[in-house]
């Protein structure tokens, strides 16, 4: 086998800017969203731009969320856009996710409420992808929009959809599972490493993501099973908009690595450059997107991202003290009429907004780190928030804020009786905080996994 390398991106979420991006309405709307809108159109094409003129691979994996809620002028502005990426000599391949065909696509041409905007449905989508990856397929099924294809000479590529008609976000069904079965050991015994792609994460982002109920893949444990065991262990992902690499093990002791990019929009927002060295080794290296023509206010690119996450993060906690049921209805909380509830949301959104970390620890009767003590808690929640989908999270038992975090998080691990993942599973909280808060594992931006 050939060292192969490849560039890999994800969550495109392109938007055609000429619909709408601006006004009353698009303000209220970024509010509370983590990734870019209005810039999107911008920064895809100097992504686009900058992987045509790359000279070190050639070929290009994009994990899904193509579009940013499905408009059908997007699709069709992408689709010309990765054409010209095609016709630049890369091989492109594709897979779709939900985003792609959203059912209610919308925009916001300065109005004040979001309007909507004309959509395509599942069974279109092949209409504005096939030339990027179906059409090299050497297996397609065709309900999924998933499909498998050689990407060099030694090394097949498994696309795995969980949208059909039907639904977005699907669990697997026997039948699916079969025909995955199928491809695996076809690649075995074609003496072929197969790596995989899907757009939902197969193993949490962070540990504190498994409480949210689409952060991963239906039925993931299923899933790990069935690949790992049949030759497959590794898969890349998006859907969180995190930077994350994981390693699990089947049942069976096989290794299971699930390597999560983040947005290419939106912070934290990289690419990744692949190399596969050896039958069992893969690099992986994390490149930033490029910079991209845009008001930032004299900010990097990179900062100005940032500064929309935080401003997100910022907005959802000062929103919890000045407008409780309305902050809690926009993150999708139902029920928010029970006026003891939110006055008492209220109270802990003030408390969060003005307390210093000692304040904190000396109400929770645990001891502060020294170096922080006056440091605003708003401060540390919303860097911890951040590091959650960044990786490589710094506060480990090292470092002040990784001290003083284990002791809050002991305070309130009783509640692990009470606690299970989205998928079911026993859930301890102080390690499943104390690995969210910091990183004691694989780097998340730069490693070399061995595969067996």
């Amino acid at each position: 086998m050939k060292e192969f390398s490849f560039w890999l991106i994800t969550d495109t979420h392109f938007f055609k800017n000429s619909l709408g991006a601006w006004g009353e309405g698009y303000n209220e709307f970024m509010s509370l969203e983590q990734k870019c809108f209005a810039e999107t159109e911008t920064i895809d094409r100097a992504i686009i731009q900058y992987l045509c003129e790359d000279q070190s691979a050639d070929t290009v994996l994009i994990a899904g969320d193509l579009s940013f809620n499905g408009e059908k002028e997007s699709h069709k502005e992408f689709s010309k856009l990765l054409g010209q990426l095609k016709d630049s000599g890369k091989n492109v391949f594709v897979v779709t996710a939900g985003h792609d065909c959203a059912p209610h696509p919308f925009c916001f041409p300065g109005t004040a409420e979001k309007q909507p905007a004309e959509g395509v449905l599942f069974d279109e989508l092949l209409d504005y992808y096939h030339a990027f990856g179906y059409d090299q397929a050497i297996a397609f099924n065709r309900e999924h929009l998933s499909y498998v294809a050689q990407l060099s000479e030694g090394v097949r590529l498994l696309v795995l959809c969980n949208d059909t008609a039907q639904g977005r976000a699907l669990e697997y069904d026997d039948a699916f599972y079969g025909w995955i079965v199928e491809q695996c050991r076809q690649a075995q015994r074609d003496g072929q490493l197969m790596l995989a792609m899907e757009h939902y994460p197969v193993i949490a982002g962070q540990p504190i993501l498994q409480l949210i109920g689409d952060a991963r893949q239906k039925g993931a444990r299923r899933l790990i099973d069935t690949l790992a065991d049949n030759g497959v262990h590794l898969i890349f992902t998006g859907h969180m908009h995190n930077q994350s690499i994981n390693l699990e093990h089947s049942a069976n002791g096989a290794k299971f690595y699930d390597v999560c990019t983040g947005s290419a929009i939106g912070c934290p927002a990289f690419m990744r450059f692949c190399t596969v060295k050896d039958e069992k080794t893969v690099e992986i290296k994390s490149v930033p997107i490029p910079d991209f023509e845009w008001d930032t206010g004299g900010r990097s690119c990179t900062d100005y991202m940032q500064s929309v996450f935080d401003a997100m993060i910022n907005t959802c906690i000062t929103g919890l003290r000045d407008n409780p049921a309305k902050t809690l209805r926009k993150l999708g909380v139902k029920g928010v009429d029970n006026q003891m509830i939110l006055k008492l949301v209220g109270k802990v959104g003030k408390f969060l907004n003005e307390a210093s970390c000692g304040k904190m620890c000396r109400v929770l009767c645990v001891k502060c780190d020294p170096e922080i003590k006056n440091l605003r808690f708003l401060t540390l929640a919303s860097n911890l928030a951040r590091y959650a989908f960044c990786g490589d999270q710094p506060y480990t038992d090292q470092t002040p804020e990784g001290r003083t975090l284990l002791r809050i998080f002991k305070r309130f691990n009783f509640l692990s009786k009470k606690l299970h993942g989205s998928q079911g599973e026993t859930v301890d909280l102080y390690e499943m905080l104390k690995h969210s808060a910091g990183n004691y594992g694989i780097s998340d931006y730069n490693a070399t996994l061995v595969l067996e």
